[in-house]
């Protein structure tokens, strides 16, 4: 098989939850550049637009529906409408998430990141966006690719749901370690029906996540640099290989995984 059909995308149908930034609108841009049908999904509808608009002036097929994804009903109609409309649909990204804060071993959140301090509103918040709203991603997904035995779910985990990580508050690493065992869960009852459910564990990119405070903050942005092998922050856009691969048939016998791309961090 040549390279091109190996990795490509082209004619599939797709959907990005968390589209209009960060790791989502890299994927997004990744799938519709190649010949992907893409449906971004987000909460902020200027924001979604303006991450929207370049594509289709690029002549990308991209449609949009701004939405909260803890709204499972507006979740569930968006995505059961765009395979509708296509009569497919092959590939879904539940990268929709939210940070629950710095952990305790972050400067700025020796405070406010320890045990005691957990806010219940911020956790279940959180558990709303990074782990329910992605199993009832998954769930809509699967309605729609178990009857034609064949379908693609990538799910953004985070290395601090593989090990500790004291820079990230408390609910945030509860659910991305929740969600990595769902994806190994549902692997292996969707292998037979050759659905595919694997999950990207990113470490440090910069994006918007922790209020931007990576973009606009020199000490957290240092505090970070140090954690990394590499010695740099990874760019939005360096998901896009991974997540590319994720969604073509290069990756037809891998399933149940969960592939960290953190710049050497979990070996070190």
């Amino acid at each position: 098989m040549k390279v091109d059909e190996l990795f490509g995308v082209k004619g599939q149908v797709a959907i990005v939850t968390g589209a209009a930034s960060g790791l989502g609108l890299a994927m997004a841009e990744g799938m519709a550049q190649n010949g992907a049908t893409v449906l971004m999904i987000d909460i902020d509808p200027k924001t979604l637009e303006a991450a929207a608009a370049p594509l289709r002036a690029a002549g990308c097929k991209v449609e949009t529906a701004s939405l909260d994804v803890a709204d499972t009903a507006a979740l569930r109609g968006a995505i059961d409408t765009m395979a509708a409309r296509h009569g497919k649909l092959d590939t879904v990204f539940a990268n929709a998430g939210m940070s629950s804060g710095p952990g305790y071993g972050l400067k700025a959140g020796k405070t406010a990141g320890l045990l005691e301090n957990v806010s219940p509103d911020t956790w279940e918040r959180v558990l709303q966006v990074n782990l329910t709203a992605v199993l009832e991603t998954m769930r809509a997904a699967v309605a729609h690719m178990k009857p034609r035995r064949s379908g693609r779910i990538v799910v953004t985990a985070s290395i601090a749901g593989i090990r500790a990580e004291t820079i990230c508050g408390y609910a945030y690493v509860a659910t991305k370690a929740a969600v990595i065992n769902i994806v190994r869960q549902a692997a292996v009852e969707l292998a037979p029906h050759n659905v595919l459910v694997n999950a990207i564990a990113p470490g440090v990119f910069l994006t918007n996540i922790a209020g931007g405070k990576l973009k606009t903050d020199a000490a957290v942005r240092e505090e970070f640099l140090g954690l990394i092998p590499m010695g740099r922050i990874a760019d939005a856009n360096e998901i896009q290989g991974l997540a590319l691969f994720l969604a073509s048939p290069a990756s037809s016998y891998l399933t149940g995984q969960v592939i960290a791309i953190d710049g050497g961090i979990t070996a070190a």
